[in-house]
Parts: C-alpha cells; structure tokens; sequence
C-alpha cells in the first residue's frame, strides 16, 4: 500500500525569476510580497493547506536569489537585509517565512565550501528558479552522530542512505542538501550533498505534526541506496574547522523569523484593541486604546520588539564584516552578536503574541480569527535551539575572551 504521506516533487520551473540587484530593491519586493499574501496566511495554517503557489510567486520574485554573490550574477545583499526580509515576510506569515531559511543556509555552505565549478553549477540553477530544502537533522538517538552515510564499495559510485526529520522545505525543493558522514580511513568525515529531489530512492513524507509552523513542509525523508555524484559533495565539517560566517548567518534568520511573527502579532493587537476590545470598568474610559494599563503594556511590547530589531541589524552588520574578512575574531563577534539578537528576538516574539490575547481579551480567542498560529508559530520556531546556551556563551565570551564553538546553532 502506497503511504498516503508521500509528497509529490515539485515540477521544474517554467519561468526565470526576476533579477533583483540591490538591497534597497530586495527590501521593497519583501514588503509587496507580503501584502499579497497576508490574507490567506490565516486560512492556510488553519486548513494546513501547503502553499504551492504563493512559494512559487515567492521565488518569481527574485528573493531566493538574493544571497547569490555578484560576481555569480546575484544581488549579494547583506546579512541584515536579509533578516530584514525574513522578518518582514514572517509578520505577514511565519511558516512562509521559515521555508527558505534552509535554502538561504546551504547557499551559504556553498559559497564558504564549495568548489568554483560547484558555485557557477548550484547559483545558476538557483537563479534560474530552483529551490532547496535540507535533510540535516536526525531523530531517535541523543549522541548527535550523524547516521545518514555516504559510502560506496570500491571503484562504485557513491550512494547515500539514512532518514532525516524536521526537514523544512524538502518538500517544496528541487535540491535537497542532505548532511552525511563518510568513512575515510579511520576518520569519519561530514559533508552536504545536494541530491536531486526527483533521485531514484527519495522520499518525502509530509508528516509533520507540529502544532505551529504547520505548513513548513519540515517532515521526514528517506534516502534508500540513492546514487550521487561526486559534483555535488561539498565539504561540510572542514568549513567549521576554519572561522566561517555559516553559523551565523542560520541564526540571523532564525532570529528574523521570531521577529517578524513578534511584529505581524503586534500589528494584530493594535487593530484589535482600537476597534473590538472593551477598556476593563475600572479604567473608567470608554475606549481599550484609552485604558492606561493597556497602553503601558503596548509601551513596552513596542519597546521590546525595536529593541530586538536594533540589536538584529547591529549583528547583520557583525556578519558582514566576518564575511568579508572571516577570522577567528570577527567570526566570534559576529557569532556573539547574533546570539544576543537571537536572545531578545524570542522573548520579544513570545511577548507580543501573548500580549496579543492578554490585552485584546476573551473575544480574540475565537476560532474564526486563528490569532494563536502567531503563538503556536513563534513557540514552536524559537525551540530549534535553546538561547540558554547562547546566554552562557556570551558570558564566556565577555568575561573570559573564550570564543564561542563554531557550529549551525551559535
């Protein structure tokens, strides 16, 4: 019997995307894009319907081609128009917003890793409309070895076997960068392989049951004896035996996309309190807009979130700088940075879609307006690693000039 969860490919693009080649552009295509498809975010978490198209019109517009360098043929915008983007795009829908921060991530292992004829092959095809998703993350086992290989007998072609979760976008790509390890003499080395989507052994389950981020795609897939090409092998754990910006730059993104649903909650509360929420009897005011606590409260989640924002564009420009001259220094701060704009990102995001009810009242409980996706999305986003840790590193850092570890979550 056919699994039912088994997720269709997505068919190759028909069009090239439009060329956007500034930040300044980048920022105005982001903010159009959302106006379009703000509306229908509410519908689509509650029906789970996955967003065909709205991704397809998302890439036409030229933003998943916005990381490419110029000297590839793309826009090379910085760290901190990127996250501005994705914050933007994550106000007007979270899940949307979340489904290319893997693609922006593997572009990046490209660019720090990849060969030259890797970079001309995979930018090309990316700007010609081609998305990728991620098989990074394994579950079942709590020792963080990796158990997706990449192997071949002697003198035959490499192949890759392994099950991945929490593969976000997979089912949307037509890549899917898959991190494996590979047996070299008596060292186990890491790298990412960009397998086609359509590869003979692939398989994509839609089978994730999340109660926020619902339509991320963010599921299981299966790599059964697929065969790959040497081509497409980039290394992974040698670009983080060096000061890279790969790190870094995940997290910036992570850090939009809990901010950007902070601020589409805020928006949310606002309009609710001016037009449908009642002042409490005590305020003695005939408006919520009027009702003193409440505008305390909104003072402060305001405050909160241009905070976050703050310290989100200081730590792209952080980024910048390691990118343009990675050293263990410039690295290190930019890691640190991020981290801190990370921290105040998840408490401003999960602040704002609280206070969203808090200070609206019973009535934006209802069904009908699915104001909790903001909550269910923000929860659910900010636990892909814990900013526990990212407090301590920052301590270390400051007070004993110990750089921070160099991997995907710092």
């Amino acid at each position: 019997m056919t699994d039912p969860r088994v997720a269709t490919p997505a068919p190759a693009p028909s069009l090239r995307p439009h060329l956007i080649t500034s930040d300044v552009e980048a920022l105005e295509v982001a903010q159009n894009f959302a106006n379009r498809v703000r509306a229908d975010a509410s519908a689509r978490d509650a029906e789970r319907r996955l967003p065909w198209k709205e991704l397809d019109d998302f890439v036409a517009t030229g933003l998943w081609g916005i990381t490419v360098p110029k000297e590839y043929g793309g826009a090379g915008v910085s760290a901190g128009t990127l996250a501005r983007v994705t914050a933007i795009i994550a106000a007007a829908d979270g899940s949307l917003s979340q489904i290319p921060q893997n693609h922006y991530y593997s572009l990046e292992v490209l660019r720090v890793g990849g060969s030259e004829a890797q970079k001309r092959y995979f930018y090309d095809r990316v700007l010609a409309g081609e998305r990728t998703g991620n098989a990074l993350a394994e579950t079942g086992h709590k020792d963080f070895k990796r158990r997706t290989q990449l192997s071949r007998n002697k003198g035959e072609q490499w192949r890759v076997n392994g099950t991945k979760s929490y593969c976000t976008g997979a089912i949307y790509a037509h890549w899917i960068p898959t991190l494996v390890s590979a047996e070299e003499g008596e060292e186990v080395r890491t790298y990412i392989v960009f397998i086609p989507r359509t590869a003979q052994g692939v398989t994509v389950l839609d089978d994730w049951d999340g109660f926020g981020q619902r339509v991320t795609g963010s599921g299981t897939v299966r790599f059964d004896d697929v065969a790959v090409e040497p081509e497409w092998v980039i290394p992974f754990q040698a670009s983080f035996e060096v000061p890279t910006t790969i790190g870094p730059l995940a997290q910036i993104i992570h850090a939009a996309i809990d901010l950007g649903i902070g601020e589409g909650a805020y928006g949310e509360m606002l309009a609710f309190v001016r037009s449908r929420a009642r002042p409490w009897i005590d305020a003695k005011v005939e408006s919520a807009a009027e009702d003193p606590l409440t505008l305390s409260e909104i003072g402060q989640v305001r405050v909160k979130l241009r905070a976050a924002d703050a310290l989100l564009r200081k730590a792209g420009r952080a980024v910048d700088e390691a990118m343009a001259n990675p050293t263990e220094d410039t690295v290190a701060a930019a890691s640190v940075a991020v981290a801190q704009a990370k921290i105040l990102s998840t408490k401003a995001g999960l602040l704002a879609c609280n206070k969203l009810f808090e200070l609206s009242g019973t009535s934006s409980t209802t069904m009908e307006d699915n104001f909790d996706r903001y909550w269910r999305n923000v929860r659910t986003h900010t636990l892909h690693d814990p900013v526990r840790w990212k407090y301590q590193a920052i301590g270390q850092y400051i007070l004993n000039g110990r750089l921070p570890p160099r991997h995907g979550a710092i």
